[in-house]
């Protein structure tokens, strides 16, 4: 007789990815600049928290926010009784300005047609119960985020058939990628009901040109299938070329042709307050979708992840604040311009290059040139000496399904700059020592004097506490 449900016992979480691996090491030996300044620095964690002064400026001048009084009247009752899922009005309508505002306004959004979710995790999950069947399939192009393998896949049971993009063309997607990934989802014999795509990429920091976003409407108008824009990370695009949102895309073909009005109902868009915002903590995402069925059902899901009401009232009169947020994305954008200098600038003194980017909390990192050899092994033998040797966590792109080996990402916005100067002094160090070493390596073995010694075996082990299932994104 089985006790537990097969779900409670299956391993397709993901939590055994070397993503999740590299956040249970950091969490076992924290890096402290006074109490563990030896601890391993977290560059795995794609938070943002350059710019929490300027919220916490804003709460300050607005007390009666923070104390749920409305007219300096508590209304602390009012939000404490049930609300149903359909969400605060008043937030709705804020949290759509707030989004058109990002995209210079050039489009907008109609809050009926918002549903309200904890999280970007919950509302792709939703998407995936809402647009496939258990066995279907979703497109994904690599590398991408390492969660995916758990929000699309684990509870709803739909698969993931990677397209696969390369560094020979910066990782864009090209029509002939998606038509292979199609066909190898029909050798598989699974039904592809639609594509998901992060605009701006994670993990690459980059955002999606205008070329590639009406090649995924072309290929979805053809294949009859969804698309789903996961744009948590628009608000963080730092430099040019600027944020071109799948809405722009369809707002301008619309206008152009009728036949392409079918499309609106096929795609979806995704965002959330976790990155723009730097509140993964306040567990606020949402779904966008033109298509009512999808709406009704998915404001039906949303009662299994509610935003809660005192949440939506706070952020309702912070988003509304119009002249503190037209700052607020002006400076935040400033300032994540600045750390991604500092990264690029630091590991280009290490003798390390990156993808050039111009969003995100993170960049896509090039160490192809310290692997002892082109495999994945030879990636994973080197992220588990930056993790234990070096002291920092990043994350190997193996667990983005990135095809090419030696590529990572490296995280630049949830720390001080103290100690992003200090994960590269480190990181300099190891460059150092690895290529002197590496080359006095391969002089011994040209001269048939010494034999490659073999690298530690290291074994990462899961402590009984659960991994943090807060939004890395």
């Amino acid at each position: 007789m089985r006790f537990l449900s097969t779900k409670a016992t299956c391993k397709s979480h993901g939590q055994d990815s070397s993503y999740f691996l590299g956040w249970q090491e950091y969490e076992n030996n924290p890096y402290d600049e006074v109490l563990n300044s030896k601890g391993i620095i977290q560059m795995g964690l794609a938070e943002n928290q350059l710019s929490f002064d300027l919220l916490e400026s804003w709460l300050a001048k607005n007390p009666d926010v923070t104390a749920f009084k409305r007219d300096g009247k508590s209304i602390f009752r009012e939000l404490a009784l049930f609300q149903d899922y359909h969400g605060l009005p008043s937030f709705k309508k804020a949290l759509v300005d707030f989004m058109a505002e990002i995209r210079g306004n050039k489009v907008s959004f109609d809050p009926n047609h918002i549903v309200l979710t904890a999280g970007s995790t919950s509302a792709n999950e939703t998407l995936m119960f809402c647009l496939a069947e258990q066995g279907e399939a979703f497109l994904l192009p690599t590398p991408y985020y390492p969660g995916f393998d758990r929000d699309l896949k684990w509870r709803t049971g739909v698969d993931i058939v990677p397209i696969q993009c390369t560094s020979s063309n910066n990782f864009q997607i090209t029509e002939p990628a998606l038509q292979q990934a199609y066909l190898e989802a029909r050798k598989r014999n699974l039904r592809v009901k639609g594509i998901l795509v992060t605009n701006p990429s994670n993990p690459l920091g980059t955002t999606m040109s205008r070329s590639e976003l009406n090649i995924l409407v072309d290929f979805i108008k053809d294949k009859d299938m969804h698309l789903i824009s996961d744009e948590i990370y628009s608000g963080t695009v730092f430099s040019s070329p600027g944020f071109v949102s799948i809405m722009e895309i369809l707002k301008e073909r619309n206008d152009l042709q009728d036949s392409d009005a079918q499309v609106w109902n096929r795609v979806h868009v995704v965002y959330s307050l976790s990155k723009d915002l730097g509140l993964p903590g306040f567990r606020v995402g949402a779904i966008y979708s033109e298509n009512d069925t999808v709406v009704a059902a998915a404001t039906k899901m949303s009662s299994f992840g509610l935003v809660s009401s005192q949440t939506q009232y706070l952020l309702s009169a912070m988003l509304g604040d119009k002249k503190f947020t037209r700052n607020y994305i002006a400076e935040n954008q400033k300032r994540l311009k600045q750390r991604h200098r500092m990264l690029v600038l630091g590991l280009q003194k290490a003798g390390i290059n990156c993808l050039q980017s111009n969003a995100g909390l993170f960049c896509w990192v090039d160490m192809r040139h310290l692997l002892h050899s082109n495999t994945f092994e030879a990636e994973m033998e080197l992220w588990k000496k930056i993790v234990y040797q070096v002291g920092l966590n990043i994350s190997p792109g193996s667990s983005c399904h990135c095809t090419e080996p030696g590529w990572f990402r490296v995280c630049f916005a949830n720390m001080s700059e103290e100690t992003l100067n200090l994960a590269m002094k480190r990181l300099k160090a190891f460059v150092v020592e690895s290529t002197g070493n590496g080359c006095a390596e391969r002089r011994a073995q040209s001269n048939g004097t010494s034999k490659r010694k073999s690298l530690t075996k290291w074994v990462f082990r899961l402590s009984s506490r659960d991994h943090r299932e807060q939004e890395e994104r």
